[in-house]
């Protein structure tokens, strides 16, 4: 029996561009990315298997985001469940995050802020290596 042809609809699609997202591995954690506007979606859970990686408890980067109180209604929508998004303040860098718990979206120059004002927690340093990575098509 044939099967049918993967489809786009059956991937993520980046919240900003509405491009289809690019899924690799990072030390084991998959990240999902968009190869137009360098954006990032980290599902829930996965600033602690970052900061695991690092051997870092309680990392402050993860904190911070996962502190942040949620604001007003965005314009995007879930990369997971279509719902959408709520603005989160961190550090003055206001960032996407789901409602519902499913993960949050970072826009390329977000994700560069943050790395630089958490520049000496883990997860920092292998968000660093993350954005600087030119992940290849067909993910």
């Amino acid at each position: 029996m044939d099967s049918d042809p993967p489809s786009l609809h059956n991937y993520p699609m980046c919240p900003a561009c509405k491009e289809p997202l690019i899924t690799f591995e990072l030390d084991g954690v998959e990240i999902d990315r968009c190869l137009r506007c360098s954006g990032t979606w980290l599902d829930d859970g996965e600033f602690d298997q970052i900061a695991r990686l690092e051997g870092a408890k309680g990392d402050p980067l993860g904190k911070a985001v996962a502190d942040a109180a949620d604001g007003v209604a965005s314009e995007r929508r879930c990369v997971r469940c279509n719902s959408r998004m709520k603005l989160a303040t961190v550090q003055s860098v206001e960032i996407d995050r789901c409602p519902r718990g499913h993960g949050i979206w970072f826009d390329r120059n977000e994700m560069e802020s943050l790395i630089a004002a958490f520049k000496d927690a883990g997860t920092a340093r292998l968000l660093g290596e993350l954005h600087s990575a030119k992940p290849k098509k067909g993910g």
